[in-house]
């Protein structure tokens, strides 16, 4: 059934906020050195210079709540219960539009203050702080600790889609993976779910990332639920994963196939099969 893990969440979310402080400086020396804002992205539609707005605009809708700086949220996200994906694109086209032309060329800057800011203004709180996120839904919240692990993995895989335009080397430490794994996945899978797809299935994950986290990945009829650090059960597929293969791929920077192919995730369990239908099941905003 393998061995139950556990981990202090305060230190954990502290060691996300250095590695998210750390992860951002880096960032940031990039984009002072891009010199060409509108090159094609890592992102379909989007320049090098969309990716770094985007990035901006997340620190400040996170952080926000606690910066003192009004959102609007009722001007830009759509309606009623919505998608997930039709939330968040709603919410990712305004934010590419946040910054004009002139502006990018301090882009990095930007980035810098907004980031700053969000880490200022949370310093201290507990993890489980809730975080206002209307973009995810209605009223919906989510605690803190799953806010700055969700801004770290945006940092680092958008971080990737600015130096593939900017054709820079931009590594993802497995430790960063790690801490992105398992402080925002818990929180940000359920939601990412698909629900049509999901309706009427029934199957329990075991996920173990290679050097931790370890997740329950449990999806019951349209419903997805992820525990950390789970009592022993009965899986129908465990996942064995390296760290930052497992993100990149479950971003859709690198194909699954080829991860696999490599070595880097691999499948077992009474069903192996069911692998490939975790990423099926779990949307990618």
């Amino acid at each position: 059934m393998g061995t139950v893990t556990t981990f202090d969440p305060v230190t954990e979310h502290e060691r996300t906020r250095d590695v998210l402080s750390t992860a951002l400086q880096r960032l940031v020396r990039m984009l002072g050195e891009v010199t060409d804002m509108d090159a094609p992205a890592g992102v379909p539609d989007w320049t090098v210079g969309d990716v770094g707005v985007h990035l901006a605009a997340g620190y400040l809708a996170y952080g926000s709540t606690f910066t003192g700086d009004p959102m609007q949220w009722e001007a830009v996200v759509p309606p009623g219960d919505r998608p997930l994906g039709e939330r968040v694109a709603a919410v990712n086209a305004l934010s590419v539009s946040l910054v004009g032309s002139t502006e990018r060329a301090r882009l990095g800057e930007i980035v810098a203050e907004r980031g700053e800011a969000f880490l200022r203004a949370t310093k201290g709180l507990a993890p489980d702080t809730p975080v206002p996120a209307p973009w995810l839904g209605d009223g919906a919240t989510v605690p803190l600790d799953a806010a700055t692990g969700t801004l770290l993995g945006e940092c680092l895989v958008h971080g990737l889609d600015i130096a593939r335009g900017a054709r820079r080397p931009w590594p993802v430490d497995p430790d960063e993976a790690r801490l992105v794994i398992g402080q925002s996945m818990p929180t940000m899978m359920p939601l990412a779910v698909n629900r049509e797809r999901a309706r009427g299935v029934r199957i329990a994950f075991d996920l173990a990332v290679k050097g931790g986290p370890r997740l329950a990945v449990v999806v019951d009829d349209g419903t997805v639920t992820v525990t950390r650090d789970a009592l022993p059960r009965r899986y129908d597929c465990r996942i064995t994963a390296e760290p930052t293969a497992f993100l990149l791929a479950s971003f859709r920077r690198v194909p699954l196939w080829k991860v696999i192919a490599t070595g880097r995730m691999r499948a077992g369990g009474r069903k192996p099969w069911l692998a490939t239908q975790l990423s099926r099941l779990i949307a990618t905003p």
